[in-house]
C-alpha cells in the first residue's frame, strides 16, 4: 500500500467513516493514542465532521494532504458552548510522515479564523 493510500483509508475509513479502530493499523503504536485523542476531542465538538480529500502528494516517506472540513458545532470547542451552527469547507493543510506503512506523525495548518468566522464565535 503507497503513503498515500494509507491518508485516504484515514480519511474515508477512520474520520468520515467514524472507525476510530483504524487508529492502531493505520499509525505506529507510538501516535495512535495521541491521533485518537486528538480527533476524539474535535469530534465531541462536531459529531458530523466530513473531510473531503482535495489533494495528496507523495515525495518519499511523506503525504502532504489539503482538506477540505464541514461540520455542526455540538458539543464545547475552545471554551465555547455549542452554537448549532455549522460550517463549511474549511480549508487544512496537513503534512504525514510516515515508518514503514504507518503514519508516524504529522503537522498541521488549519483556517481557523474562518472557522470561527461561520461559527459566527470570537476568536
Amino acid at each position: 500500500m503507497d503513503h498515500k493510500e494509507t491518508v485516504r483509508r484515514l480519511v474515508t475509513e477512520a474520520i468520515n467513516g467514524g472507525r476510530e479502530d483504524l487508529f492502531d493499523e493505520l499509525f505506529t503504536t507510538e501516535t495512535a493514542a495521541r491521533a485518537r485523542e486528538w480527533f476524539g476531542a474535535f469530534r465531541g465538538s462536531f459529531p458530523d465532521m466530513h473531510m473531503e480529500i482535495v489533494d495528496l502528494i507523495e515525495e518519499a516517506d511523506r503525504v502532504v494532504a489539503r482538506f477540505a472540513c464541514s461540520a455542526t458545532h455540538t458539543g464545547e470547542w475552545r471554551g465555547h458552548p455549542p452554537t448549532g451552527r455549522r460550517f463549511e469547507r474549511i480549508d487544512e493543510v496537513y503534512f504525514f510522515t510516515f515508518d514503514g506503512e504507518r503514519i508516524a506523525g504529522g503537522w498541521g495548518i488549519e483556517d481557523t479564523l474562518e472557522r470561527f468566522r461561520q461559527l459566527g464565535l470570537d476568536p
